[in-house]
């Protein structure tokens, strides 16, 4: 099953540009703008993607240090981290529109220089498309070649995954850790609707939340079928109590995504697809011939 990555569309077209209405973002505040921006910083990198996908990339001024898709982004100014990025490198830019996650630490701030921010956040997939269609209204993209084409774009290309899984990656148990701590992709969250999707089923229960923050000692218990984990997320889980004793691990049942993989996985947006096949190829090439029964199914 190739991975394919996910197109990134020309910039838009003056005919599918329009006026921009106003949002409710994360914060619970109304962001209005008397016309579309022009210059545009990005401080998390799913809403760079999300932005580039609706084809205003060429708004793009400024980005944080870990956006880097598409490549075009990689020649940008960086202002930093984006929970804390510098302010002074962002008044530089002269942005008329700044996005970021609802934790960032500098929204106040630069609403007091007088600059317009809208925090928006994604844990779900219902939240891509909400993101995608807030971002669409803001920006002044018309729905139809925008918003509403990108997530129609998405869903069938999961659902085509979908089909094409066989029997014998069905139905496994699946423990996917997002980041050291170790967190771990809930059922609620993108990530675990997109298991879902491709017919496994997540050791972690849903009451726990989307990206809960679980002890080390929970993959003993729980002994999925087959683990998941991103490059660093694995330089910290082999030191994990009982981790050389636990099945899939024995068994070779483990997915180490590189941290390019990791990044198109975590990220909520336009390449939700290809993080599908990512998944779909893990799941393919690990899952046992027959999931053991019994136990904490």
């Amino acid at each position: 099953m190739p991975v394919q990555a996910a197109a990134v569309p020309p910039p838009l077209a003056e005919s599918a540009r329009l006026a921009p209405l106003p949002i409710t973002d994360d914060r619970g505040k109304t962001v209005q703008l008397a016309k579309p921006p022009q210059r545009i910083v990005s401080l998390l990198p799913s809403l760079t993607e999300s932005t580039c996908a609706l084809g205003l990339c060429d708004r793009l001024v400024g980005v944080d240090r870990y956006s880097d898709w598409p490549a075009s982004v990689q020649k940008l100014p960086v202002v930093g981290g984006g929970l804390d990025p510098s302010v002074e490198s962002i008044v530089a830019l002269k942005p008329d529109l700044v996005l970021l996650s609802n934790a960032s630490k500098v929204a106040e701030r630069l609403e007091s220089l007088g600059i317009k921010v809208a925090a928006l956040e994604v844990k779900s997939q219902a939240g891509v498309h909400q993101v995608l269609d807030k971002l669409g209204r803001l920006l002044g993209v018309h729905q139809a070649q925008g918003a509403d084409r990108v997530w129609r774009e998405l869903q069938t290309g999961v659902a085509d995954i979908a089909r094409q899984m066989p029997d014998s990656a069905k139905q496994v148990r699946v423990y996917f850790e997002v980041s050291r701590g170790p967190y771990a992709a809930g059922p609620q969250s993108f990530i675990g609707e997109t298991l879902t999707q491709l017919g496994v089923r997540n050791v972690v229960p849903a009451d726990l939340g989307p990206f809960p923050r679980l002890s080390p000692e929970f993959l003993l218990r729980a002994q999925p079928d087959v683990i998941m984990l991103g490059n660093r997320s694995m330089q910290v889980a082999t030191s994990y109590p009982g981790w050389n004793s636990l099945k899939a691990v024995r068994g070779n049942q483990v997915c180490t995504f590189s941290e390019q993989e990791s990044n198109v996985i975590v990220r909520p947006g336009p390449r939700m697809a290809e993080a599908a096949q990512l998944i779909a190829r893990c799941l393919i090439d690990k899952a046992p011939k027959a999931p053991a029964s019994g136990g904490n199914r």
